[in-house]
């Protein structure tokens, strides 16, 4: 029953906040990080997970950052509500996303504008492109939020990473912020349509700095990245099958 608020939900923010977005925008006017519409995704999702009755929980605030301090978080990825959730308690931020979310009406359009970087993830020249723009971001205070895994998950059992997000955080010279989360599969789990009522719980870890990296150094920090999630998913009995440093990874 959950499904029959949350989704009306969805459409009504987004046309609330995403009309006027796409209107200002095509006269040239620039949305202000910190404006009302700047905030356009924290306030959507916060609409958005009260009316699906989920509760989000963070750990580890102080390694949240601030405005003036941007950082590349990376997550685990199970569920479209911990990016949710994410993007209620990040500082101003942008989430790397696949292309295809572009083509939805109004949505699409108004991410590109305040919320997303969008990425064609068979493309590899493309997502280095996208990854570059990324970078652009972060040097103006922009954080930016990543799914190494990919996609999403039907289970919490953490998967390989891509390195395009921590090249991307070498490239910048910010730290990378490893982000657990847990709870987000019961409330929706990939495939399903059903919402359920939950908690989000959001495990900020501590950030790993990468001044002084370079690309040469990106297996390293994939691995110790993936290493410390890893652990906090064991302690809630979640064991994931270990990674080789070296291993192929896909860049985006």
């Amino acid at each position: 029953m959950r499904a029959l608020v949350a989704y009306p939900a969805m459409i009504m923010m987004t046309l609330l906040l995403g009309i006027p977005v796409i209107v200002l925008t095509l006269f040239g006017v620039r949305i202000a990080p910190d404006g009302v519409l700047g905030r356009a995704p924290r306030i959507w999702s916060r609409v958005v997970l009260r009316l699906s009755g989920v509760k989000v929980v963070t750990r580890h605030p102080e390694f949240l950052g601030t405005r003036t301090d941007p950082r590349v978080y990376v997550s685990n990825h199970v569920s479209w509500f911990e990016i949710f959730g994410l993007a209620s308690v990040l500082p101003p931020c942008r989430f790397v996303a696949k292309k295809e979310l572009l083509s939805l009406p109004v949505f699409g359009r108004a991410a590109r504008e305040v919320a997303g970087i969008f990425i064609d993830r068979g493309n590899r020249k493309a997502a280095f492109e996208a990854y570059e723009a990324a970078a652009q971001l972060i040097r103006t205070g922009i954080s930016v939020a990543v799914y190494p895994e990919g996609t999403r998950g039907r289970s919490y059992e953490l998967r390989p990473f891509k390195k395009g997000p921590f090249v991307l955080a070498i490239a910048a010279q910010v730290p990378v912020v490893p982000v657990v989360s847990w709870g987000t599969r019961e409330v929706q789990g990939k495939g399903q349509i059903a919402v359920h009522a939950g908690v989000c719980e959001l495990t900020f870890l501590e950030p790993i700095e990468t001044k002084g990296m370079t690309y040469d150094d990106r297996d390293r920090l994939v691995d110790v990245v993936w290493r410390r999630m890893a652990a906090v998913l064991e302690e809630k009995g979640i064991h994931s099958a270990p990674i080789q440093l070296g291993d192929p990874c896909p860049t985006s």
